[in-house]
């Protein structure tokens, strides 16, 4: 698209502080392509953009054209009329929140809008709870303070997958950028088109989530101290309900205790990263807890880690699912209550180790693409075939968790809860997280994973990565760091071939834009593009009989795939 056209388009149409953001970048064209060359793109994961003036940012024009095509998408979908809308920590989540309502609203659309900030996973459970054709949720999950984004959900609490969300694209595209607000929220809000989520909704997502502790009792026995921090995110009040419940001795790091979406004291707010956790460390230096919680800003996402006499031991996404999954699956065992046939489920790119813990329970492991709209469909097959019950544990590598089918995206708050139900019942034992996991690798052997994301800084840079995955699909290697490649998978052709025999087999996932180097034994390679973020991510997995051999060789894999660039 013309840029510099779209630009006086805007200049012309706009108002207000939208125009004076639009004319302090008249002469930076650099800038106005930047913001004007594209539509913010809608996806399977939604939108997620910088905040701003302009067609590839989020602004209230974008925002709206967004609801309005989601509202016509509905018209025509024969669901109920009506959507619920959820929004986190966020500069501007609220107001954004506020304008999506009044657009569907004006469209016939009987709106269910939190009162206050949510965790993502409690819109989910809102869709399915209120039984609303569609749902909607502002925040930009773990980014940067200058992004915030929109996912959208169908009616069974699920992100929308590639069809509807297909069909919402192209609804959204039929709209005028510029068609004026047709009545006002206010006005929405007093006639009940718009209404508010009441607390008993609040209550009822507590009282299930409850339904899926196993021995909570467990924590209060065992006085468990916990640091918890909601990095001025939407945790702080649904993760604070659920250790009240659990009757733990937890402390919020008081610097990340009200939501801000300027995230002052974790600039990065992804719990991921050892860096969000800085503040909360400090704290647990003074307490002394057992161990250190942090969640991200619209809590789907959550991290732990435990005091050590060297510091602290932080777990990664997928050792924290593998303890998961193995205190779960040997609770339900030890009470009788495991079901039969049960099934985990766990992202493509998530840890092997997952599958090995499994196995030793009879437990079969459903392996789907990234993003956890496609563990909900597992959920919502099971639930179609009358066993959502066979359902244990779904897990991300990202941090992200899910027991139960009562929402259908990843949610801390649950997790919080197992997370502190398991540290207490091995605190009775007289053990660790730590001695667990360490425990899980001389059983089961040391899986370890590691990630490297190569950042999209300029056309040239994106475009090399892309033809690295295109040259692997191609021509794949032979070997990567003096590692024999046995078999390449190529997910967009859905095609598995033995680097040996030149055999090939289904992949038997849907197709996506990703392949892995299979290293035989030693482990794999995955490169995939972000979903929502310009970059390209190397996925390693490595398998030794140590720590310390595993992760040399995952530095062996990132130092191979890095001479490719």
């Amino acid at each position: 698209m013309d840029a510099k056209k779209e630009y006086q388009l805007w200049l012309d149409n706009c108002e207000g502080e939208l125009l004076e953001e639009l004319k302090a970048l008249q002469g930076n064209d650099a800038e106005i392509q930047r913001r004007f060359g594209s539509h913010a793109s809608f996806g399977t994961a939604g939108i997620r953009s910088i905040m701003g003036a302009g067609t590839a940012y989020l602004n209230d024009l974008t925002v709206r054209r967004t609801a309005r095509g989601l509202a016509q998408y509905l018209l025509a979908s024969g669901g109920s009329k009506t959507c619920a809308i959820g929004y986190d920590c966020r500069n501007n989540s609220r107001r954004f929140a506020e304008v999506c309502a009044a657009a569907l609203a004006a469209e016939g659309i009987k709106v269910w809008l939190y009162d206050r900030l949510c965790p993502t996973p409690m819109l989910s459970f809102a869709v399915r709870y209120l039984k609303t054709g569609v749902g909607m949720v502002i925040s930009a999950s773990h980014n940067t303070k200058e992004y915030n984004g929109l996912k959208c959900y169908g009616p069974d609490g699920g992100q929308m997958t590639e069809i509807p969300a297909a069909a919402v694209s192209k609804a959204i595209g039929e709209q005028d950028m510029f068609a004026p607000e047709k009545e006002s929220y206010e006005s929405l809000l007093s006639k009940g088109m718009i209404e508010y989520i009441p607390q008993s909704v609040w209550d009822a997502y507590y009282d299930r989530i409850w339904q899926e502790a196993i021995d909570p009792d467990a924590v209060k026995k065992a006085g468990l101290k916990v640091v918890y921090s909601p990095l001025c995110g939407a945790g702080g009040e649904p993760v604070s309900e659920i250790l009240t419940r659990l009757g733990a001795d937890f402390t919020v790091t008081a610097s990340q205790a009200k939501p801000s979406g300027e995230f002052e004291t974790c600039p990065n707010p992804n719990p991921e990263h050892d860096g969000a956790f800085a503040e909360s460390y400090a704290l647990a230096e003074q307490v002394e807890p057992d161990i250190v919680m942090a969640t991200d800003p619209d809590s789907d996402r959550i991290a732990v880690a435990i005091p050590t006499k060297d510091g602290f031991r932080k777990f990664s996404g997928n050792e924290m699912g593998c303890l998961l999954l193995d205190y779960i699956l040997s609770a339900l065992e030890k009470a009788g209550k495991l079901p039969a046939d049960p099934v985990a489920v766990k992202s493509v790119v998530s840890t092997p180790l997952a599958d090995r813990v499994a196995s030793a329970y009879g437990v079969s492991v459903r392996t789907v693409l990234t993003g956890f709209k496609y563990i909900g469909g597992v959920i919502l097959e099971l639930e179609e075939a009358g066993c959502p019950e066979r359902f244990v544990l779904g897990f991300e590598e990202s941090c992200g968790y899910l027991k139960g089918d009562y929402a259908r995206d990843k949610d801390a708050v649950i997790a919080a809860m197992l997370i502190a139900e398991m540290a207490a019942t091995y605190k009775l034992q007289g053990k660790t997280l730590g001695d667990v996991m360490d425990a899980l690798y001389a059983k089961y052997g040391y899986y370890v994973a590691g990630i490297e994301n190569i950042n999209f800084t300029s056309d040239e840079q994106k475009a090399k990565c892309m033809a690295l995955l295109e040259q692997f699909r191609a021509e794949p290697p032979k070997e990567m760091g003096g590692f024999k490649v046995s078999a390449v998978a190529d997910f967009k052709a859905g095609v598995i071939t033995d680097a040996v025999t030149g055999e090939t087999a289904p992949t038997g996932l849907p197709t996506e834009n990703m392949v892995m180097l299979t290293l035989g034994e030693k482990g794999r390679i995955i490169l995939r593009p972000s979903g929502t973020e310009p970059k390209i991510k190397f996925y390693y997995t490595a398998v030794a009989n140590s720590l310390e051999e595993a992760n040399a060789m995952i530095g062996t894999m990132n130092d191979a795939m890095k001479a490719q660039l």
